[in-house]
């Protein structure tokens, strides 16, 4: 029978919602950032922190499907700290069904994406939030 061990795993400390944390504790990690919590994860942290009792009655988060396929993502940013922050349009079409592209437009950040491309277009989103992940040192 060969050797199934797998090797020992190094331990990796990150910086997650301000928080110094050993990395096999994140919930779900990112396929974008192996350093990261999953963007669903990171999206209910953001959200829940924009909620004060009166900004979720009014604003929020939308997801829904596109029929050519796709999604449709529609965050709204009046009252919070993205209210004032320039986003340029992007935009990258790879296939017929891997494509995306995100803007600001007035009080949104918007996505049009491929039926594959969600989680790449959140991930965007968190970038254009957080900028760039940062691994905590150790």
């Amino acid at each position: 029978m060969p050797n199934c061990r797998l090797p020992l795993a190094r331990k990796v400390m990150v910086l997650a919602f301000g928080l110094v944390v050993e990395r096999r504790y994140l919930p779900m990690w990112d396929s974008y950032d192996d350093h990261a919590p999953g963007v669903f994860t990171w999206l209910q942290a953001w959200y829940a922190t924009q909620c004060d009792g009166d900004w979720e009655h009014g604003y929020g988060v939308s997801i829904s499907t596109l029929d050519n396929p796709g999604w449709w993502v529609r965050i709204e940013l009046t009252g919070t700290l993205l209210a004032d922050k320039m986003l340029e349009h992007e935009s990258s079409h790879r296939s017929g069904h891997d494509w995306y592209e995100v803007s600001r437009k007035g009080d949104f950040f918007e996505a049009h994406c491929g039926p594959l491309n969600l989680g790449e277009v959140l991930h965007l989103f968190r970038l254009w939030v957080e900028g760039p992940p940062a691994v905590a040192a150790t």
